[in-house]
């Protein structure tokens, strides 16, 4: 992959985010949100605008890679199980944070990955609100980078104990008792919330400000960008059985911790799942 452009591919989604999801943030009319599986599950014309935009401009870059959107895999399921096979595919959330975004919350993200044969090797988040991205490529670090051109390494912060541990949980997805269960079991750490974005939920993470991030439902566009990012920021992730976690895992759950022995103590101690 050594003539990826991974620049070209963070100004596609600047020029996504400045072209179709901006003008119409707080601009929605009445018939252009949808409901997708449930109440909470959205999708917007700006969601299908910008994806249009990305996979245009990644054919132009990458002609020959499989691309993989949130609203392509809606429109056709069978998109999703080739990501493990495809010599090179580019996953995308062209609006990641959907319920924020309808609601008028500026909190949300557009995210890419680049997964070669089966391995995440790129990711961005880019953050239309900021105007920044996070970037990394597997191997060389995770960076915010800025649009003056400066860059800052995004590293964890050292472990703490599980008392002072500040970390995202998204718990919708577990059934109702095991649901209780972790519930119970998150009383044990100082603070636990969900913002409905993995986008920014990953930059926390990535940059310094919590200890954790455990997820259930795990599609590609939701987690490989930001797992990269967290990894290259020298977190440690896998799923609920200690297996690494790979672009085309859909099951399993996910938990990301600064680090390996904090990973386990959070579960065998919260994550009792």
């Amino acid at each position: 992959m050594a003539d990826l452009d991974i620049a070209a591919l963070a100004n596609v989604l600047q020029e996504a985010a400045y072209a179709e999801v901006l003008p119409r943030f707080r601009n929605l009319g009445d018939g252009d949100i949808r409901m997708k599986t449930e109440a909470i599950d959205l999708v917007t014309e700006a969601d299908e605008a910008a994806e249009r935009l990305i996979r245009d401009r990644v054919a132009e870059l990458l002609p020959e890679a499989l691309f993989v959107g949130e609203e392509s895999v809606a429109a056709d399921p069978a998109l999703l199980g080739k990501i493990g096979d495809a010599d090179l595919a580019v996953v995308v959330d062209p609006i990641d944070g959907t319920f924020n975004f309808a609601a008028g919350l500026p909190l949300f993200g557009v995210m890419l990955s680049v997964v070669s044969e089966g391995e995440t090797v790129a990711g961005i988040i880019y953050d239309p609100i900021g105007n920044d991205w996070a970037i990394a490529e597997k191997g060389s670090g995770a960076w915010l980078c800025r649009t003056d051109g400066t860059q800052e390494r995004m590293v964890v912060r050292p472990s703490q104990p599980l008392s002072q541990m500040i970390g995202i949980a998204n718990t919708g997805f577990f059934d109702i008792e095991t649901r209780r269960k972790l519930l119970v079991n998150l009383a044990d750490v100082r603070l636990f919330t969900s913002y409905r974005c993995a986008a920014h939920e990953y930059r926390m993470l990535a940059q310094g400000h919590m200890d954790f991030a455990m997820y259930n439902k795990l599609m590609p566009w939701d987690h490989l960008a930001g797992t990269l990012i967290a990894q290259e920021a020298g977190a440690y992730a896998a799923r609920f059985d200690g297996s690494p976690y790979l672009p085309h895992h859909t099951t399993g759950g996910l938990l990301i911790a600064n680090d390996e022995e904090s990973w386990r103590e959070l579960m065998e101690k919260v994550f009792t799942i």
